[in-house]
C-alpha cells in the first residue's frame, strides 16, 4: 500500500531567488488583489476582465501582471491582442509550504 506523499512536500522547492521574487510580488496589495481575482474566476481570466475590475489603468495592471509572471505565480496566453492569465497554483503551493517551514 502507497504511503500519501504530505501535501506540502508534493511540491518542488523553490530557490531563495524565486523565494524572495515571490515574496516581492505578493507584497503588493494591487498584485495580491489581481492574483485573488484570477483564483476567484476559476484560475484563468482574460486581461481584459481583469482591467474591468480595477481602479487602475490597463498600463498598471499590465505591469503587476508582468511582475506576478516574472515570479512565476501566473502564466500566459495570447492569441492576437488579447492575453488570459492562468493561476500557477504548484509554485503559490510551493510557496506557501516553504512560509510555513518558519
Amino acid at each position: 500500500m502507497a504511503m500519501a506523499t504530505p501535501r506540502a512536500a508534493r511540491y518542488a522547492p523553490l530557490t531563495d531567488d524565486r523565494f524572495q521574487r515571490i515574496a516581492r510580488a505578493l507584497a503588493d496589495p494591487r498584485r495580491y488583489d489581481l492574483l485573488r481575482k484570477i483564483s476567484q474566476a476559476g484560475g484563468t481570466l482574460a486581461c481584459e476582465d481583469l482591467r474591468e475590475c480595477t481602479e487602475v489603468s490597463a498600463a498598471t495592471v499590465s505591469h503587476h501582471m508582468k511582475e506576478l509572471e516574472a515570479a512565476g505565480l501566473v502564466d500566459s496566453t495570447r492569441d492576437g491582442k488579447f492575453v488570459t492569465y492562468r493561476l500557477c497554483r504548484d509554485v503559490l503551493q510551493a510557496y506557501l509550504a516553504r512560509m510555513a517551514k518558519i
